[in-house]
């Protein structure tokens, strides 16, 4: 793999912490600036906003540059994001802050999977992809509880400091490591919207809101889960996460690995074995042990979607695949907040904080569903020709799809 692919995983490290760290640190905050925690949360719900809202505005105000360019100015971005949030006087102030810095998110994400996929051959394009966001699942492993950590011994204000110091680490690396790309063509953003015509790009799109937001079904709630029902101590929330993060960063890595060979066979699989894993979580939720298996395997399941579904996207937005990358991180995101919202539902109408696991493995399911429609629409968009024989006759050639790229064997001559 390319080095160049370091520096795009220490970028995705910075966001993933950046993303994530807040979360445990909501308590500082909020006496920092004598707000309630609830009020003190919207820094969390704004950050997953301003990624949904960030990954198609700055993809698109910067088709005009090359995506090295690009890359280098979302750094910027997130550096500035971070700095303003360390530095913030007022909680308006914090809130901007991390507005800003999760513009930066969703085109990141975007444009370095492209340049990541672009960097290796076309038989590896799914590894480059699952070791660029190696950067994202080993912040949940290693950076998040290192910024707790440093929050709670320092201040909360120096973990956004770090992050934003590691921001400079990324731009320094992307700067050095990533070769240059070539020029836009001065009609990108025309092209980069005309990929949506493609169903096929909605479709994935919809089995990563559905898919990868079955997981945030239940890890929204996860704390509440493990000290309600399995009995843990608050202390142990912190290793219980860690777990999480382990499995992300396994699944992430075999995924990377086998949607190489096979992307859809190893989205069926991802998606159905989350599917049924969310729904044991119900029952397995009431045992420790049995509870941390699980968690391992939900994280797993989970990430092993993210690359197929990724690479599905970008191979059907071939021909300007930047904005619908990028999109798709939004879509993640988007389905993250729909799955807390929709657990918050069921966990106020009294069903328990177990229930949540069930929304989970629906969506998960409905995302398998999803998957299974769009093969087959797939298979009947492909269209029959012909071509003359050499008496001049028409023969049967192989069918072809919309696009013009076989479906089946090559011709016989």
């Amino acid at each position: 793999m390319p080095l160049a692919l370091l520096a795009l995983a220490i970028g995705a490290f910075g966001i993933g912490t950046t993303e994530f760290v807040v979360m445990g640190l909501l308590p500082e905050i909020a006496a920092d600036y004598d707000v309630s925690i609830p009020l003190a949360g919207y820094a969390t719900t704004l950050y997953a906003l301003g990624v949904v809202l960030g990954a198609p505005l700055m993809t698109a105000l910067g088709t005009r540059l090359t995506r090295k360019q690009m890359l280098l100015l979302l750094m910027g971005v997130f550096i500035a994001g971070n700095a303003l949030t360390a530095a913030a006087p007022a909680f308006g102030l914090l809130l901007a802050g991390r507005i800003f810095a999760a513009f930066t998110h969703g085109a990141f994400f975007g444009i370095g999977a492209i340049v990541a996929a672009d960097l290796v051959a076309p038989e590896k394009r799914a590894t480059a992809i699952a070791t660029m966001f190696t950067g994202l699942t080993v912040a949940n492993v290693v950076g998040v509880p290192a910024g707790t950590w440093l929050g709670q011994q320092v201040s909360w204000r120096a973990t956004f400091l770090a992050i934003a110091v590691l921001g400079v680490v990324g731009l320094v690396g992307v700067a050095r490591l990533v070769p240059a790309q070539p020029e836009r063509a001065a009609a990108g953003l025309g092209r980069e919207l005309a990929v949506f015509r493609n169903p096929q790009v909605g479709l994935a799109m919809l089995m990563t809101v559905l898919g990868f937001g079955g997981v945030f079904a239940a890890v929204t709630y996860l704390a509440s889960m493990m000290t309600e029902v399995t009995g843990f101590a608050s202390s142990s929330v912190t290793w219980v996460t860690a777990v999480f993060g382990l499995g992300m960063v396994g699944g992430n890595l075999l995924s990377g690995r086998l949607a190489d060979r096979n992307p859809m066979p190893m989205l069926f699989a991802s998606l159905g074995g989350l599917a049924v894993t969310l729904g044991l979580f119900t029952f397995t939720a009431h045992n420790k042990a049995a509870a941390v298996v699980t968690i391992a395997l939900v994280g797993a399941f989970g990430f092993a979607t993210v690359p197929p579904l990724q690479k599905r996207v970008m191979d059907q937005a071939a021909a300007a695949p930047t904005l619908a990358s990028a999109g798709n991180i939004a879509a993640f995101n988007f389905g993250n907040a729909l799955a807390a919202w929709l657990g918050g539902i069921v966990i106020s109408a009294g069903l328990g904080y177990t229930a949540v696991n069930w929304v989970g493995a629906l969506m998960t399911l409905s995302a398998l569903g999803v998957a299974v429609f769009a093969t087959r629409l797939e298979r009947r968009t492909a269209v029959p020709v012909s071509l003359p024989s050499s008496a001049g006759s028409p023969t049967a050639a192989p069918r072809l799809s919309a696009t013009g790229a076989p479906a089946g064997s090559a011709p016989t001559a």
